[in-house]
């Protein structure tokens, strides 16, 4: 329809073929504008995309488990002030919420503690926070 009102002086089908040639071009360049817009061309097919392994090696599993029973004998020994302030951090408190729960005068007695009992926690730990090979 377009083409007979809008093309009307073209009678050959010779002169018809840059037209709709020039057409099609506008369109393609429409539809790449449009998919960078919306940053579809930046879209990777879910087929190319490597799925990584969720399962972890055995190697790291048996590391995690070490590190975690050192961690937890660790936690046993300290004094109570610690245990009370790691089980604080571990529910999610932040050291103002800690300061009122536990009475400190200040926050950066908190600070203080928090650095004090991580450097126990270490010590009780061999030193170190990674397992030993």
């Amino acid at each position: 329809m377009v083409l007979h009102e809008k093309y009307a002086h073209l009678d050959r089908p010779e002169d018809l073929l840059p037209v709709a040639l020039q057409v099609v071009r506008y369109k393609m360049l429409a539809l790449r504008r449009k998919a960078a817009r919306h940053g579809d061309w930046r879209q990777v097919s879910i087929a190319d995309v490597p799925l990584p392994d969720l399962e972890a090696d055995p190697a790291m599993r048996a590391e995690r488990q070490e590190m975690l029973e050192r961690l937890a004998r660790a936690a046993g020994q300290l004094s109570g002030r610690c245990r009370e302030l790691l089980r604080l951090k571990l529910e999610g408190k932040s050291f103002a919420e800690i300061q009122k729960i536990m009475g400190a005068t200040s926050i950066n007695t908190v600070y203080t503690w928090d650095h004090r009992c991580r450097r126990r926690l270490l010590e009780l730990m061999g030193g170190d926070w990674e397992p030993r090979r």
